[in-house]
């Protein structure tokens, strides 16, 4: 999708610019039988699933064990790529797309960098609100660890 077109300061030449989605990573994190969720402290205010950009440079896994340990102190292993989430209306600032994985780790999370605070919970007892499409995510993450079934592509980005 071409988002404007400039001139070349130097040639005169008209120069698209394009506007493309942004990677993100997400990371669910079990510490024994519960699950880290950090909330955030900027907004979109409320309760995530620890994760964020992915810096130029970076793979989608160095990405996710940076983000893990940046906002829960928490050094993780990463045990799967669970799915990949695209719906251009995910995040209400702007189009990303991120790659969710499940990791591993012991101890007690900490809330840190772009985390207020951090907190262990359960299926049965998940915070509100949570931020983003998270609620999907995890939805879609603990029926996979009961049943072993993933997420099914969406046909249609406006369905939830």
């Amino acid at each position: 999708m071409v988002a404007r077109e400039l001139r070349c300061p130097r040639c005169g030449e008209v120069v698209q610019v394009y506007r493309n989605p942004i990677p993100t990573v997400d990371i669910i994190i079990e510490v024994g039988d519960k699950i880290v969720l950090i909330s955030r402290r900027n907004p979109p205010y409320g309760w995530a699933i620890p994760g964020g950009f992915v810096d130029y440079g970076e793979s989608l896994e160095e990405a996710a064990l940076r983000e893990a340990k940046e906002e829960t102190g928490l050094d993780v292993q990463l045990s799967e790529q669970f799915y990949t989430y695209s719906d251009p209306e995910r995040d209400p600032r702007h189009h990303t797309i991120t790659t969710v994985y499940i990791a591993k780790a012991e101890g007690t999370p900490r809330g840190l960098d772009d985390a207020e605070r951090a907190g262990l919970f359960s299926e049965e007892g998940l915070p509100e609100p949570l931020a983003f499409d998270h609620g999907r995510i995890l939805r879609d993450y603990f029926e996979y660890r009961r049943t072993g079934r993933r997420p099914q592509p969406l046909t249609s980005h406006s369905a939830k």
